[in-house]
This record gives C-alpha cells, structure tokens and sequence, in this order.
C-alpha cells in the first residue's frame, strides 16, 4: 500500500511539472498579449523532432563524451529553438492582428496548430509514425521503500523548480520583468512611460515557448516516444490547468497543473481500468470550475461594460 503511494504520488509530480510548464506558456501570454494561444501545445512538443534531428550533428562533436552529452546539447538547441519559433510566431501570426476582436488571433493559432502537425507529418522522416525518445538521464537515483526514484524524475523535478525560481526572479528582479508585469496590467500606460510593448511581446513569447519546450520533452521523455499529433493533447490539458488557476496567474498556472495532474492520477489509481478515464476526470473538473469558479483559483475577475 505505501509502495503503491509512494509511486502514485511520483506519477502525479512528474506529469503535474509538465502540465505546469505548459499552462506557464498560456498564462504568460494571455497575460501579457491577451492573446489565447491554442497551438501552444504544438509548438511545445516539436521540440522532441528538432532534438532527435540535432542529434545526429552534434554526435560527432562530443564522440569522447558519451551519448548523453549530445542528447543534452540537442535538447538544449531544441529549446533555442522554440524559443526562436515563439519569436516568429509573435512576428507573422500574433502581430498583424494586434487590435483585431479576440476571435481572430485564437482562429489563427488553431489553424497555426494544424499547420505545425502537418508540416511535421509531411516533411520529417516518416513523420506519421512514433518516434522512441529517451531522455539522457536514465537509471534510479535512490528509493523510498520498495519505489525506486528514477534519475528522469529527479532531474525533472529539480528542472522545473529552478525554471520555476528563475521565472519569478526574472518577473520581480530584472528590468525585462518591470516591463512585462507592466505591459500586462495597462499597456497603454506602460507605453506612455516608454516601455516598447514589441520588445515585451518578443521576450514573452520567447519565454513562454522556450519553457513549453522544456514540457514537451519530458512529455516525450516520459511517454518514451512522440508522434506528431501529440500537441493536441499535451496543450488541451496545459490550457486546462492554467484555466483552472486562473489564466494570467503564473503562480495559478503550477496549481493548476497539479490539480489537473492530482485528479488524473487519483482516477487512474481508484477507477478499474482509470487509465481510459483519467482525462476525463480531468476535464469534468475543468468543466466544474468553468462552472463556479470560471476566473479560476488565482485569476482576476473581469468585468466588461457593454
């Protein structure tokens, strides 16, 4: 019974750090650009694509060091990557519609979404099949009882903690982070105190893609493949816990990433055969917020004159 907590309860902190990465992207971005960014997800998870063709070119250059060290140095260029990706998206797709109804830009990022999946369906080397992803960390690094902890749930624990760290520091101590908190509370008043909302907008969603980048490989890491569709889900569910913490919360976003991963976690370990309902428990809960609490726990109600 402990051994089986014990292993539940690892399960529930892994997937609910990548849940956590990824509604951090929504909720940077509609908290900054007020924009909803529904191919967020597929952006997040060509990261393990780029890493798996940068491997064959770094290989060469760290032959002495081992196998590991260049998948880390290609997970790490997949991450620029992204990064770089947001930058352009923000250029191309979020930019021109500046201005226009709501509708439009969330209309663009789906259709942004099927393009991504389709350009990787069609161009990456037999890119409608699964592809194995393993992460560099393998092998157990301790174990609680009977539940031996893998090096992949240390180092991702510890990832997303210092990521974590880091973002709040940048948000609360740095130049950049003044700007970006106050691009997000009034735009207009930012810009009257000289603060160029372009540069703002580029370091957002560098930051928000770079960090869903950072979720889509230990996605792929855990699920030990990824496959082109991928995206969907992992940003179905990445929306789903920033909406239940409150979309523009960045503390808001890790509790709902916990949340979403708790409840699915609880029904794939209560429910016979839960793994079939687990995402289904998840959104019933998405659904119940919605519902009673639609500016989710940390979020800010907001109220519009008509």
């Amino acid at each position: 019974m402990a051994a089986e907590l014990t292993q539940q309860l690892l399960n529930w902190l892994v997937l609910g750090c990548v849940y956590a990465l990824l509604a951090i992207g929504f909720s940077l971005l509609f908290g900054v650009v007020n924009v909803i960014h529904f191919s967020h997800g597929d952006v997040s998870l060509m990261a393990p694509f780029i890493a798996l063709a940068v491997i064959p070119m770094v290989e060469p250059l760290f032959a002495h060091s081992g196998a590991a060290i260049a998948l880390t140095m290609a997970m790490i260029v997949a991450i620029l990557v992204i990064g770089l990706l947001g930058i352009l998206i923000e250029h191309i797709v979020i930019r021109p519609l500046r201005g226009a109804p709501a509708m439009m830009p969330l209309v663009a990022t789906v259709a942004l979404g099927i393009l991504l999946r389709e350009l990787i369906r069609r161009f990456y080397p037999e890119g409608s099949s699964p592809h194995a992803f393993s992460m560099p960390f393998t092998g157990s690094a301790f174990s609680i009882g009977e539940v031996m902890v893998s090096w992949f749930v240390v180092v991702e624990l510890s990832i997303t903690a210092a990521l974590l760290a880091g973002l709040f520091f940048l948000l609360k101590k740095t130049a950049i982070g003044v700007r970006i908190r106050a691009v997000s509370q009034d735009r207009e008043a930012a810009r009257l105190m000289g603060v160029r909302s372009d540069r703002v907008f580029k370091a957002t969603f560098f930051i928000a893609s770079a960090s869903g980048a950072i979720a889509g490989l230990f996605y792929a890491g855990n699920v030990g493949a990824t496959r082109f569709d991928f995206g969907i889900l992992a940003g179905l569910m990445g929306f789903s816990a920033a909406v239940v913490g409150g979309l523009g919360s960045i503390f808001g976003a890790v509790v709902g990433g916990l949340l979403i991963a708790g409840a699915e976690t609880i029904a794939q370990s209560v429910i016979p055969d839960g793994a079939a309902y687990r995402q289904v428990v998840a959104f019933l809960l998405v659904i119940i917020f919605l519902l009673f609490k639609p500016e989710g726990l940390l979020g800010k109600v907001v109220v519009e004159k008509v």
